[in-house]
């Protein structure tokens, strides 16, 4: 074998055991060492921040909505709506994405229109009194969220449907509401999937 040909096998072989060893150290070692990390300091979130009904069964997560709708797409008047969302059929993570019209897109403008009068209808009050999140889909189309104007919007159909006091079902909007992260940083919200499943528990 020449001397080229050799110093090629050599350079291939350090090159090949470099490989090996920098895919064990980065690819698994580092892999497994973050893993346990996150699992003994943040094991809710590392888990994907999973949220539970009563029985103890995960049921979501707080990362992500629902829509809490029939099988014809028809809100359930016993439970808090979400805002729209346009990832696949809704809040599907695997497609996760928002329109990107702008506000002059005519589609655009029609869905908006279309989903002001269903909401005005379904709780009965003004277009004008609709919150522009209960209408608009979030960048993500996975925004768990809403504005707590929305969600008190519609405080008096949800106590009509399952029978409670309005005030009681506005308290328990109000016990849901998150501030601003770090008190300055985005808007108050309430997440929805949370607040359902609350709504839900034996104590209500």
């Amino acid at each position: 074998m020449s001397m080229s040909a050799r110093t090629t096998v050599r350079t291939a072989g350090v090159a090949f055991r470099a490989m090996l060893i920098f895919t064990l150290v980065l690819g698994v070692g580092y892999t497994l060492l973050i893993t346990g990390v996150a699992q003994l300091a943040l094991p809710w979130q590392a888990n994907g921040s999973p949220v539970h009904d009563a029985a103890g069964a995960t049921v979501g997560s707080a990362l992500v909505g629902q829509s809490f709708t029939d099988a014809d797409g028809d809100a359930l008047p016993q439970y808090f709506q979400s805002r729209p969302s346009t990832a696949g059929d809704g809040y599907d993570g695997g497609a996760s994405s928002g329109s990107n019209y702008g506000p002059e897109n005519e589609d655009l403008i029609s869905a908006i229109e279309s989903r002001q009068r269903t909401i005005a209808e379904r709780e009965g009050v003004a277009i004008a009194d609709i919150p522009a999140d209960a209408v608009t889909a979030s960048g993500s189309g996975l925004d768990p969220h809403i504005s707590p104007a929305y969600a008190l919007l519609q405080v008096p159909r949800i106590a009509a449907a399952r029978g409670l006091d309005e005030s009681t079902v506005r308290s328990l909007v109000e016990a849901h509401i998150q501030q601003r992260d770090l008190g300055f940083l985005g808007e108050p919200r309430v997440n929805v999937v949370e607040l359902n499943l609350a709504l839900d528990a034996p104590a209500q």
